[in-house]
């Protein structure tokens, strides 16, 4: 059994969090497995199992997470490029992988942390409304907030774009050169915004094909979500989702 809900941030968290997020999985013998594929996102997770508490980065490639047991998590997830907010460090260096709280946050804050959410039994709203007020300390407590920079405009370029834009004409319509963008994305974001663009349009593709009427044909899939050709569509697909996108679809379906 899973129950997974989200619930909007707190008004002073939105600028930077897409969503508060639970999740309570229960298995018998069996473990769950589940895929997840990139999304241009950095996560916060604490979960009860061993009082883990610990970021995941920037992904470039699908990960298959496996529960057993009983294991309930409360999560915030972060939009594009506002996690640098909150850690003081490079977001590359999160990329591909979790990095425990502690190491992040210190030692004491994140046992703090953990103590609140799973000292006692609480409701997940309880839960929720701890993570959040902790995220606004660490935000009140960082460096003080600057106007959006050439990493947060490209961004929205991007996005607004579904990834469908060129690296080299954004950094010209930013006043920027290339390897000034591509610095500020991997210190701010995590990835180069090729990478980032790349993701964006895959994920547009593999939601648009969720509600694709009847078989799909592929030359148009990706005339319609920008690829160069079929082949490119393919690539990414065998790139974020390990899968090539008919296999993919099926599994989806099925």
């Amino acid at each position: 059994m899973i129950v997974y809900q989200e619930v909007a941030p707190i008004p002073a968290l939105r600028p930077w969090l897409d969503c508060v997020w639970t999740c309570r999985v229960r298995t018998g013998a069996t473990p769950f497995t589940h895929r997840v594929l990139p999304d241009n996102c950095i996560d916060i997770l604490c979960q009860d199992q061993q009082d883990a508490s610990f970021a995941v980065g920037m992904m470039t490639a699908p990960i298959t997470v496996v529960s057993q047991g009983l294991v309930q998590t409360v999560a915030a997830r972060f939009k594009p490029g506002a996690a640098a907010h909150f850690f003081q460090l490079p977001l590359c260096e999160l990329n591909d992988g979790r990095t425990a709280l502690d190491q992040l946050w210190g030692r004491e804050l994140a046992a703090r942390l953990g103590d609140a959410l799973w000292s006692d039994p609480l409701p997940d709203a309880q839960r929720v409304a701890i993570l959040q007020d902790y995220l606004l300390r660490r935000l009140c407590a960082g460096p003080p907030l600057r106007a959006p920079g050439v990493a947060q405009h490209a961004i929205a370029a991007i996005e607004g774009a579904h990834g469908q834009v060129r690296v080299e004409g954004l950094a010209r319509r930013l006043g920027v050169s290339r390897q000034t963008l591509a610095l500020q994305f991997r210190q701010q974001v995590g990835i180069s915004p090729k990478l980032f663009a790349r993701i964006c349009r895959f994920r547009a593709a593999s939601q648009g094909l969720q509600g694709w009427p009847g078989q799909p044909d592929w030359a148009q899939v990706a005339l319609q979500y920008g690829y160069f050709d079929q082949s490119h569509l393919i690539h990414d697909f065998q790139d974020f989702a390990h899968s090539p996108p008919d296999a993919w679809l099926a599994g989806k379906q099925g």
